[in-house]
């Protein structure tokens, strides 16, 4: 199977990269980045496996959907603030999340199936099964 899924980017990001003088904040809600889970896609036998890596991220707080061939995850990660440490450095992310992806017409939209264990997703992407070729008698006159 070839290009089966294909990545979309989201509109912001928190990438070292960013420009963040490039980006606009509305007067009426606050400004909001929103992050990138790092995604690793395995082709088997059945289709594409898809795994993303999702820290502290609890099934209340993601969403996963199929719509227009395209398969959305987002979701929130929340920081316990019950710690009386105070924070001297923080790699771990908290806050919103965004990955999109384009499915091929060969993805299975009715069998896909997702489950999160220790914080990483595993979205299962079976293909379409096949028809297999069959014989056609031809009747003579």
């Amino acid at each position: 199977m070839s290009e089966t899924i294909e990545p979309q980017q989201p509109e912001r990001d928190d990438s070292p990269n960013r420009d963040d003088s490039s980006l606009s904040q509305s007067e009426e809600s606050p400004q909001r980045w929103v992050r990138t889970p790092p995604i690793d896609i395995y082709e088997t036998e059945e289709g594409l496996v898809l795994c993303a890596d999702l820290p502290g991220v609890s099934a209340e707080n993601l969403d996963l959907q199929v719509q227009d061939n395209r398969l959305t995850l987002f979701g929130r990660v929340d920081m316990p603030n019950d710690r009386l440490e105070t924070l001297v450095h923080q790699e771990y992310h908290q806050g919103d999340f965004l990955r999109s992806f384009i499915l091929s017409d060969d993805v299975d939209h009715e069998r896909i199936s997702a489950k999160l264990t220790d914080g990483v997703l595993e979205v299962r992407l079976p293909r379409v099964p096949r028809s297999q070729p069959r014989k056609i008698s031809i009747q003579a006159d």
